[in-house]
């Protein structure tokens, strides 16, 4: 019999915001996960939610700990908030997800495996989309300056990936098991300067410090599909310049969204990532608006530049790369 010292002691952490029954859904499923010998604790960081969703929890889940947010955390820094409250909890290790999650029920005990086998390494689970679960989903991005920035996979599958575990640039943040000693050495995500995609800076940052960055392809976790609308390349000129010049001169455009300058907005799923910038603000007088938003569609459009889609109502734009 294993005692409670010798509990290897893992802390769960997500952020939510209005999503009540995703929220549960995902509570459901990491309830008829595989606990042997782990001691499982979850915190939920909820921002400001006015769905009931802190209600529900505590009426089915009563064990989970809840962290209140006024609604201004944002992804990052609701992370942030919850690994803090993790902290607290002297764990072993911390599993940051989304909570747009299903989870194969081996999936902890295996990543944890991973991490012992291998000394100094974070490790993220093999994402998949739940519509299409041979899918691969959001794994293992990688650095391309002359394709404009990162580049996922979205040709492969479950078949077509390494059978072991194997080494990458960046974990996105999905499902992403940290040694707590890789915290407590690293310290927390970039809240200020990436409120949205703390994790595309976060795990880069360990690696440039020693520690290993993994995907295990055995811990399986099924993820909710991006809802993207049509691609630019497929709008009309006319109609793709109307939507670039009716934003206000004095925003950035990123690769991961359309943001006023020094202004982060609300995103619930964090789909896109801020790895490129183009900003319209301190150029030359003489360099009119429409010529600069001419160029920058002219780059969308080119066969060197990733696919572009407007992301949202906001009109922020997600750079897609795949490659095989």
């Amino acid at each position: 019999m294993i005692t409670e010292e010798k509990l290897t002691r893992v802390e769960i952490v997500t952020p939510v915001h209005n999503r009540r029954d995703i929220t549960l859904q995902c509570l459901r499923s990491l309830s008829r996960v595989n606990k042997d010998g782990l001691s499982v604790h979850v915190v939920i960081v909820d921002d400001g939610s006015t769905d009931g969703t802190s209600e529900a929890i505590r009426a089915s889940y009563p064990e989970v700990e809840i962290v209140s947010g006024d609604g201004n955390l944002w992804f990052t820094a609701g992370t942030n908030r919850g690994i803090e409250a993790a902290l607290k909890h002297d764990p072993d290790f911390i599993l940051t997800i989304n909570d747009d999650e299903v989870f194969d029920a081996e999936f902890l005990q295996r990543m944890i495996a991973t991490a012992r086998r291998n000394p100094r390494s974070i490790v993220g689970a093999l994402l998949l989309l739940w519509d299409e679960p041979h899918r691969i989903f959001q794994v293992a991005p990688r650095w391309e300056t002359f394709s404009g920035g990162f580049r996922h996979w979205v040709k492969q599958t479950v078949w077509t990936v390494p059978a072991k575990p194997w080494e990458v640039e960046l974990i996105v943040g999905n499902c992403v098991l940290f040694p707590a000693a890789a915290i407590r050495e690293n310290g927390l995500m970039n809240e200020k300067r990436f409120p949205h995609f703390g994790d595309a800076e976060y795990t880069p940052r360990m690696r440039r410090n020693g520690w290993k960055l993994l995907v295990d392809p055995s811990a399986r976790v099924f993820c909710q599909p991006n809802n993207l609308p049509p691609r630019v390349r497929k709008m009309g000129a006319k109609s793709s310049f109307g939507r670039f010049s009716s934003i206000s001169a004095t925003h950035t455009v990123f690769a991961g969204g359309f943001s006023p300058t020094g202004t982060a907005r609300r995103t619930d799923s964090k789909r896109c990532s801020p790895f490129r910038s183009f900003s319209f603000a301190g150029r030359s007088k003489k360099t009119s608006k429409e010529a600069t938003l001419k160029r920058f569609l002219s780059r969308l459009s080119s066969k060197h530049m990733p696919t572009a889609s407007l992301a949202d109502p906001e009109r922020r734009v997600c750079l897609k790369s795949p490659y095989s």
